[in-house]
């Protein structure tokens, strides 16, 4: 148990574990991470290249992407720290914690842009 490391939230419990599982687990965050840009881009794509659409359906789907991309970030974080805490107790990994809310707001924020486009 090494108390120095941070976040001592994460680190301060249990043993290390094999580093292979640690890495795996920092590569799904920094893919989190990336899928959070993602969306910070498809946002931005939407309020700043001119398509004949119209404007509160790409405002609200900018939006939806927006919250997307926030929740993906914050998704990132906890998941990579809940991952950790269990790979440190020798417990059950967690559960995908935002998958089915993403998922949704993704055909939401789809569906959104391409009606714009179709009205």
């Amino acid at each position: 148990m090494n108390g120095s490391r941070f976040p001592r939230s994460v680190f301060g419990h249990g043993h290390e574990p094999d580093p292979r599982f640690s890495l795996a687990n920092e590569r799904t965050f920094l893919a989190w991470l990336r899928t959070g840009l993602a969306f910070f881009a498809a946002a931005f794509a939407l309020l700043a290249v001119q398509v004949p659409e119209r404007i509160g359906l790409r405002l609200a789907a900018a939006t939806v992407f927006t919250l997307l991309g926030i929740l993906a970030s914050v998704q990132a974080w906890a998941n990579w720290a809940a991952t950790e805490r269990a790979l440190r107790r020798s417990e059950p990994l967690p559960g995908l914690l935002a998958g089915p809310l993403m998922t949704c707001g993704t055909i939401v924020g789809a569906v959104l842009a391409v009606a714009g486009t179709l009205i």
